[in-house]
């Protein structure tokens, strides 16, 4: 029995309607940017299908039963609209898919061209309805342009994420992409064998049959996606401290062993500084606890704009921070102290109600340290030695 285009659309349509309506009340109100646009996605490109089918099927058997002005009003004005409504969603959710992946994967080319394509696909449209070639062979052109952005963004992720999902959305976005451009062709240069959406071409049944199993696959790589994005953040809270952004002390525990043993396996050097903000109490007493959590975010600021990816900082409890320096001596770990300072200072230039030092304790490892114990151990020593000679300063223990 030969498939039937129409009959095609009408599954797509219906399917992606109720993914719409399923996926909103599963993933419910909360969340994340990502998430939140790829479920828009969703919803934008079911609502284009749905106004499509309301134009080509039920707007045929609509015009017979109403009165004879209003059937001419609607050849006048929705057999026009309605289709660039249903391209203008189609561009719309492809844009929003890429916003999520932006969210997702971090910075992405293209998007520039991405919202060019957006705007210009359903307007040029618009403008060219009245010449089928060129309205046909414009959307698709700019549809297909906007599928391969996708299909590039997909590549090369900047986060930690990055499963198995992106390639779904690869394959079936260019899979898509293929049989946009083949359509616009036909439609721009052989009218004849694509003289509407609905014709039983080859091309044109096997593009809906594309359509609808592509489709399915992309939502649920989106969902996977944004399981996955809701892994990262559980793991992310487990090891971070949420106020500073800092490592959390279990994270230390967990890491800084092993990155002691590797320096002293490999002889490599390797600093420790031990930090306490000072007076924060006085804070906590006299600006209120909200202010010591300002102070500890700024300090945790200044920390992370310093640091390098190989170093890990942590804030070990309270007002206390370590840091630990790999391939650090001690002439450059007491430059990086100074430049730690310098940049909390220039932090406190935006809030003059905050004033804020600290001290610290440097210790550089040396052959006789067994553990990362004795390095901390001399690195608190430092730490309480400043504090003894008037606070605010670096004291290095040897």
């Amino acid at each position: 029995m030969a498939l039937d285009v129409n009959t095609l659309v009408t599954v797509n349509a219906v399917n992606l309607f109720l993914m719409a309506i399923v996926l909103s009340i599963i993933m419910g109100r909360r969340l994340s940017p990502a998430a939140a646009c790829a479920r828009a996605a969703l919803v934008i490109h079911a609502v284009g299908w749905v106004s499509f089918i309301v134009t080509s099927q039920l707007g045929k058997h609509w015009q017979d039963r109403v009165p004879a002005a209003l059937a001419d009003a609607y050849s006048a004005v929705g057999l026009w609209l309605m289709p660039t409504v249903s391209i203008a969603c189609t561009s719309a959710s492809l844009w929003l898919m890429f916003r999520a992946l932006k969210e997702w994967l971090g910075p992405r080319r293209g998007e520039w061209l991405m919202v060019a394509a957006a705007v210009l696909g359903p307007l040029g449209y618009a403008l060219a309805y009245n010449n089928y070639p060129i309205r046909v062979g414009w959307a698709n052109l700019l549809l297909a342009l906007q599928m391969l952005i996708l299909c590039l963004a997909t590549l090369r992720p900047a986060s930690e994420l990055g499963g198995a999902w992106r390639w779904v959305i690869f394959t079936c976005t260019l899979v898509l992409a293929g049989f946009t451009v083949a359509r616009g062709v036909m439609g721009a240069f052989y009218t004849e064998l694509y003289p509407s959406f609905s014709t039983p071409h080859p091309i044109n049944v096997l593009a809906m049959l594309a359509t609808n199993v592509s489709l399915v696959l992309v939502n649920l790589a989106a969902l996977v996606a944004w399981r996955e994005e809701a892994e990262a953040k559980l793991r992310s809270h487990a090891y971070t401290d949420a106020l500073t952004g800092l490592h959390n002390r279990h994270d230390w525990e967990l890491r800084a062993p092993a990155m002691f043993d590797q320096a002293r396996r490999h002889g490599t050097p390797m600093s420790l500084l031990a930090l306490d903000l000072d007076l924060f109490k006085h804070i906590n007493d006299t600006q209120g606890h909200e202010a010591g959590d300002r102070v500890l975010a700024l300090v945790g600021e200044a920390i992370r704009k310093c640091t390098r990816s190989s170093d890990l900082a942590a804030r070990m409890g309270g007002e206390e921070f370590a840091i630990l320096l790999p391939q650090t001596d001690r002439v450059a770990a007491e430059l990086f102290e100074q430049r730690l300072r310098d940049a909390l200072q220039a932090a406190l230039l935006a809030h003059p109600s905050l004033k804020v030092s600290y001290s610290a304790g440097l210790a550089v490892l040396q052959r006789g340290d067994a553990t990362l114990t004795a390095l901390m151990g001399r690195a608190d020593l430092g730490l309480y030695q400043a504090k003894h000679l008037g606070r605010g300063r670096l004291q290095v223990s040897d």
